[in-house]
C-alpha cells in the first residue's frame, strides 16, 4: 500500500513538472517577443522570479532593462510593474509609501509606494542614500515594509530588478555587502547584435511591442511553476559539490569576503529553476557551472590590499579557477 502511495506521489510530481515546463516556455517566449536576442539573460531573470529572488543588472543605459521589467509584469495576468528612479534626495517613504491625513475620514490613511508592485525596476540603485537602500533591503529580505511602526506585506510574486551603471561612479553610494548578498544573481544585458538591433528599430516604427503584449500566465500558474522547482531532482553529490565550491571561495588568498551560506542556498535553488526552464526534471553539472558567476561573483569581495601579491587572486576568473581546483566536479580525474 505504501509503495502505491509513493508511486502516485511521484506520478503527480512528474505531471506537475511537465505542465510547469510548458507554462515556463510560454512565459519565456512572451518576453522574448519584445526583448530580442537576449534569451539567456531573460532566462536568468525568470530563474530569479521562480526562486523568489532578485536581480542586479550592471549595464549602461539603453539596453532594455525597463522593457524587460515591464514585459515580465505584463506577461502575468494582473501583474503590476513600477519604476523607482534613485537619486540622492530619494527618501525611504518615497519607495515604501506613507500615512497621510485624510480630511474625509478624519484619520491617517496609508498610501502605498512603488514597492507595492509585482515587478519593481529600481534604476541606478547605488545613487540612493544608505537610508533608502536600507528600506529596500527590508523589502528584498523579508518581502515586507515597515512604516510608522506597522509592518505591511508586499504582493506576490515580488521581483526587484535593480540596475547600476558600471561606468559612472560620481555621486554614487556603493551597495553594502549585506545588500549585495540579497540579490539572487547579477547579470548584464549588453547591446544586441546588428540584426537584432535592426529588428528592434523596425518593430518600433509605429508602436512599441509592449503595447501589444498580452498576459500569458495567471498568478496561480506562476505559483505552480515556483512550487514545481522544488521537485526538480538534484543529486546529493551535485548538492555537496556546489556547496563545496561556495565554501572554497572563502579561503583564497586575496579574497576578503567569500560567498555566504545564502550563496549556497541561492545556487541550489537557481540550478533547479534553470533545469526546469531547460525542460528537464533533473539538474546537470553544467547547470551549476553556468550559474556560478551570476550567482556567486557579486558575493565575493577581493582584498584591495593584496592586489600586488603574486599569490593573491585578482579577479572573478581566478577565484572561479581556484575554487573549482579545490572542489572538482564529482567523478573528475582531479577529484581526490
Amino acid at each position: 500500500m505504501l509503495r502505491n502511495d509513493v508511486a502516485t506521489q511521484h506520478a503527480e510530481q512528474h505531471e506537475l513538472l511537465i505542465s510547469s515546463v510548458g507554462l515556463a516556455e510560454r512565459l519565456l517566449e512572451n518576453v522574448e517577443r519584445v526583448v530580442r536576442g537576449k534569451s539567456d539573460q531573460i532566462r536568468l531573470v525568470v530563474c530569479a522570479l521562480l526562486t523568489g529572488g532578485h536581480v542586479l543588472v550592471e549595464d549602461v543605459p539603453g539596453t532594455a532593462k525597463t522593457v524587460l521589467a515591464r514585459a515580465i509584469a505584463r506577461s502575468i495576468s494582473g501583474g503590476q510593474a513600477a519604476r523607482i528612479q534613485c537619486t540622492p534626495d530619494l527618501q525611504p517613504t518615497d519607495v515604501t509609501g506613507l500615512s497621510v491625513y485624510d480630511q474625509k475620514v478624519r484619520d491617517f490613511v496609508f498610501r502605498p509606494g512603488p514597492l507595492f508592485a509585482n515587478v519593481v525596476l529600481v534604476d541606478e540603485i547605488n545613487r540612493a542614500m544608505p537610508r533608502t537602500q536600507s528600506a529596500l533591503l527590508e523589502a528584498m529580505a523579508e518581502r515586507q515594509i515597515t512604516v510608522d511602526g506597522e509592518t505591511r506585506r508586499l504582493p506576490e510574486p515580488f521581483l526587484i530588478l535593480a540596475t547600476q551603471n558600471p561606468i559612472d561612479h560620481e555621486g554614487t553610494f556603493p551597495l553594502p555587502e549585506a545588500q549585495l548578498d540579497r540579490f539572487t544573481l547579477r547579470m548584464s544585458l549588453g547591446y544586441p547584435a546588428l540584426d537584432e538591433e535592426v529588428a528592434i528599430v523596425e518593430s518600433q516604427l509605429h508602436a512599441h511591442p509592449l503595447d501589444e503584449l498580452d498576459p500569458t500566465l495567471q498568478v496561480d500558474e506562476l505559483r505552480q511553476i515556483q512550487a514545481a522547482t522544488a521537485h526538480v531532482y538534484l543529486d546529493p553529490l551535485l548538492r555537496r559539490w556546489l556547496v563545496e565550491i561556495v565554501r572554497a571561495t572563502r579561503g583564497l588568498d586575496g579574497v576578503r569576503v567569500g560567498a555566504s551560506v545564502r550563496g549556497s542556498l541561492a545556487l541550489e535553488r537557481a540550478v533547479r529553476a534553470w533545469a526546469l526552464l531547460d525542460g528537464r526534471s533533473f539538474v546537470l553539472p553544467e547547470d551549476v557551472e553556468v550559474l556560478l558567476e551570476p550567482v556567486l561573483a557579486h558575493r565575493v569581495l577581493l582584498d584591495p590590499y593584496r592586489l600586488d601579491d603574486e599569490v593573491a587572486v585578482r579577479d572573478w576568473a581566478a577565484v572561479l579557477e581556484q575554487s573549482l581546483a579545490r572542489a572538482p566536479r564529482p567523478g573528475s580525474e582531479s577529484e581526490p
